[in-house]
């Protein structure tokens, strides 16, 4: 029983782009690599769902990047709480509220 033939990523990118270019037409390259063309159709559909994230920003696409911006925003907003904090204690324990004046 003949083993399935395994293509690298480069191939199969460099067959996608060779079709959506049009330097060849699908069927041309079914019979030039003797493939079925439902195996190119599913390359091509993966290629271009795949295509969005070429232009995503580097947060989006790393987890951990994400996590620390994420922990260095809340890390923001506690400091800037922690600080409303002491103003507004500084003002209730001032002599000049206690005294009414």
């Amino acid at each position: 029983m003949p083993k399935h033939r395994q293509f690298t990523p480069e191939f199969k990118t460099k067959v996608v782009l060779e079709i959506i270019s049009g330097q060849k037409s699908a069927a041309d390259l079914c019979r030039e690599h003797n493939f079925k063309p439902d195996l190119v159709s599913k390359w091509k559909a993966q290629f271009l769902a795949d295509a969005v994230r070429v232009f995503q920003r580097e947060e989006q696409t790393d987890p951990q990047q994400a996590r620390i911006a994420e922990l260095e925003r809340l890390a923001g907003k506690l400091s800037l709480e922690l600080e409303i904090a002491k103003k507004v204690s500084a003002l209730l324990t001032s002599p000049a509220s206690r005294n009414g004046s």
